[in-house]
């Protein structure tokens, strides 16, 4: 029978290449993105008498941005982020709130905006910062959390 092919998660780092934390965050999600895709090819082979158990995510796509993200991805990285309770001042400079945050990015553009940013866009979570176990935290629970 034919079966059209699961698209993979898309997990986005907005990056700024100059900060050490950014690199270093890069550095985290394509070791995870290596690691993912070897442990999903042997899980295809392996026995699967422990499917009942939510597995950790498999692949997932790694996609990388220097530029800042648009006014409604960032009315959805702070929804994400409201629920761990981050204020949106962690990722725009200066801002007290959603609306004024959204109003700087326009005013200021990419000079307000804090990287690095790591987005799950599938599982609804995002990750501020180079907090290491946070970001493997976010990449690995994928669709256990679904």
């Amino acid at each position: 029978m034919f079966r059209l092919p699961k698209t993979l998660d898309v997990i986005t780092l907005f990056h700024k290449p100059s900060q050490a934390s950014s690199t270093r965050v890069l550095n985290i999600l394509r070791t995870a993105s290596a690691n993912a895709s070897e442990t999903s090819t042997l899980d295809q082979a392996s026995d699967h008498s422990a499917a009942h158990t939510p597995a950790p995510r498999g692949e997932f796509e790694l996609e990388v941005t220097e530029q800042a993200p648009t006014s409604d991805q960032l009315s959805t990285i702070l929804d994400y982020l409201q629920t761990k309770g981050v204020n949106p001042s962690a990722v725009i400079q200066g801002a007290s709130n959603k609306q004024d945050a959204l109003r700087k990015l326009k005013e200021v553009g990419e000079q307000g905006f804090i990287r690095p940013v790591v987005v799950d866009w599938n599982n609804g979570r995002a990750a501020v910062g180079e907090n290491e176990s946070e970001i493997l935290k976010l990449v690995r629970e994928g669709e256990a959390s679904s």
